[in-house]
């Protein structure tokens, strides 16, 4: 069986995490956030990749995509081969950029099929405010008000235009995430119900 993805796409603190927890635990997919696989990548003792990921993360950058697809690709076959009917996938974070995007379908073209893009549409300050209210007790490194500022400029200016090219293809289901969980989530059933 192949892997069936749909990429979960917003910037940071549209509730990217929050709606794919209940996804999960309504529709039976599994989760993958490529920045918390990048996180965990970084603190697991002997990591290859730690201190690189690291920096990248420190400075609001794009980890180089090789890295991220080889943590995604790992998360999903140790899934699949746990249980064979686990195949459905929420890919959270990803793809970023332009190069991102060429190196999943370089690497996962025939392996993996992309049904659509899940993307969350919320207001910058919106999303700021929601992060800082996280990062009094989330603990990450990145919620604070300089390191949104790039996380938001580098989403506009590289996960945007990726966005749109999934929009051209007719690939793109659109919620608006300034609205309350509850009512965020409304939308989403009415997207999986009718995808399946």
């Amino acid at each position: 069986m192949k892997p069936v993805v749909v990429f979960v796409l917003g910037g940071p603190g549209a509730g990217k995490g929050t709606q794919c927890a209940r996804i999960v635990e309504k529709y039976g997919y599994t989760h993958l956030s490529a920045g918390d696989l990048l996180r965990d990548e970084r603190k697991r003792p002997g990591s290859q990749y730690g201190e690189l990921i690291e920096n990248y993360i420190k400075e609001g950058e794009i980890v180089p995509v090789e890295i991220t697809i080889s943590l995604l690709k790992r998360a999903m076959d140790q899934t699949m081969a746990a249980n064979s009917q686990k195949n459905k996938f929420l890919i959270d974070g990803f793809p970023r950029n332009e190069d991102n995007l060429q190196g999943w379908n370089k690497t996962m073209d025939g392996k993996a099929d992309v049904s659509f893009v899940l993307f969350f549409d919320c207001d910058n300050e919106i999303c700021i405010g929601r992060c800082l209210e996280r990062g009094k007790s989330s603990g990450r490194s990145d919620d604070n008000r300089e390191s949104l500022e790039k996380r938001i400029h580098t989403y506009l200016q590289s996960t945007k235009p990726i966005i749109d090219l999934y929009e051209r293809m007719g690939k793109v289901r659109k919620v608006d995430a300034s609205k309350s969980v509850d009512e965020v989530f409304e939308k989403v059933v009415q997207i999986f119900d009718k995808e399946g």
